[in-house]
């Protein structure tokens, strides 16, 4: 019998200073029995940097052919995509080929380093591919899953506050690709 995924609510309040985006949202996080509670948990912080009422989760881990998070236009087009991990160069091409942007949040400690070294003359073709790093410490966000969250976000330059009512942390994600 296959395992079922495990299913979360988040109301997650948002204060993007950067992209002076302020609102409320009400989400359902579907972990895939192979997926952790960092990773779910990362998912949930990056789906807050680039938060729209159009932004969703799809059936990432489960299938090959989407991300993480996507935000498709009207007519079905992929306008973003956006993917955890380290993909490989296939993937990059693929994401690149069918999406207007595609965003990169590596993480994993030292194999996000070594995934990097490999990977950062490779990517320099892609106009619309954006890398960033989560850092190792970013893990400690999975003490505050829970069945029914309530979470705030303030976003500001490359800091990521998130938190619930009895803790916080602060993240900064920096920018790998293109370097500005």
């Amino acid at each position: 019998m296959a395992l079922k995924a495990t299913i979360y609510k988040a109301a997650v309040n948002i204060a993007d200073m950067n992209r002076h985006y302020y609102a409320d949202h009400d989400l359902t996080i579907a972990r895939h029995p192979s997926e952790n509670d960092e990773r779910a948990m990362l998912r949930l912080l990056t789906w807050t940097l680039h938060a729209s009422d159009n932004l969703t989760f799809t059936r990432g881990i489960s299938t090959d052919d989407e991300p993480d998070i996507w935000q498709k236009s009207l007519s079905g087009d992929i306008e973003t995509w956006i993917e955890l991990g380290q993909p490989d160069e296939k993937r990059l091409r693929k994401a690149c080929g069918r999406s207007r942007q595609v965003f990169i949040y590596n993480y994993g400690g030292r194999s996000s380093d070594i995934w990097w070294q490999q990977y950062q003359d490779k990517v320099k073709r892609f106009d619309n591919l954006h890398i960033y790093r989560i850092p190792a410490e970013a893990n400690e966000l999975a003490r505050q899953i829970d069945k029914n969250m309530k979470l705030h976000c303030i976003i500001q330059d490359q800091q990521v506050t998130m938190g619930n009512d009895t803790e916080s942390m602060t993240i900064e994600i920096a920018q790998r690709f293109p370097d500005h």
